[in-house]
């Protein structure tokens, strides 16, 4: 399986457990660490664990082995390393306090919407590309 099937496919085990604000960090031009980052967020401790969870089970249904784990026992912020995709899943407030997207914006941005019947994954320009266009078209 390509790490670009299996980041759909965790996305997809994260929706099911009702995780929020989902996006997709395409880390393959500018880092050899991972190929992706799935990124979401959940309201509650519980919710964490549950989609922490869900994605673990998922992967394991299709023959896909979880590497490394960490953050079970306090549950704010759920790490899940599958080598060629890593699964971040944050309560909201240390989502918005590690703002891994910002931190990673020179990567390409996904977002991952559950429209009910499907989910769709749709092409986010990072804030760095969007700003370094601007700046050129401003540019005499």
């Amino acid at each position: 399986m390509t790490s670009r099937t299996l980041v759909r496919k965790l996305a997809e085990f994260a929706v099911t457990k009702k995780a929020t604000d989902i996006v997709i960090i395409d880390l393959k031009p500018i880092s050899s660490a991972t190929d992706y980052f799935v990124v979401c967020s959940a309201d509650s401790e519980p919710q964490v664990k549950a989609i922490a969870d869900a994605v673990r089970e998922g992967a394991k249904s299709i023959g896909v082995a979880l590497w490394h784990s960490e953050g079970y026992q306090a549950l704010s912020w759920v790490l899940l390393d599958f080598v060629d995709v890593v699964v971040h899943i944050l309560l909201k407030d240390a989502r918005e306090f590690y703002n891994l997207e910002r931190l990673w914006s020179d990567a390409k941005l996904q977002r991952v919407e559950d429209t009910g019947d499907r989910v769709r994954i749709r092409s986010v320009t990072s804030t760095r590309a969007r700003k370094s266009r601007i700046a050129k078209k401003r540019a005499p």
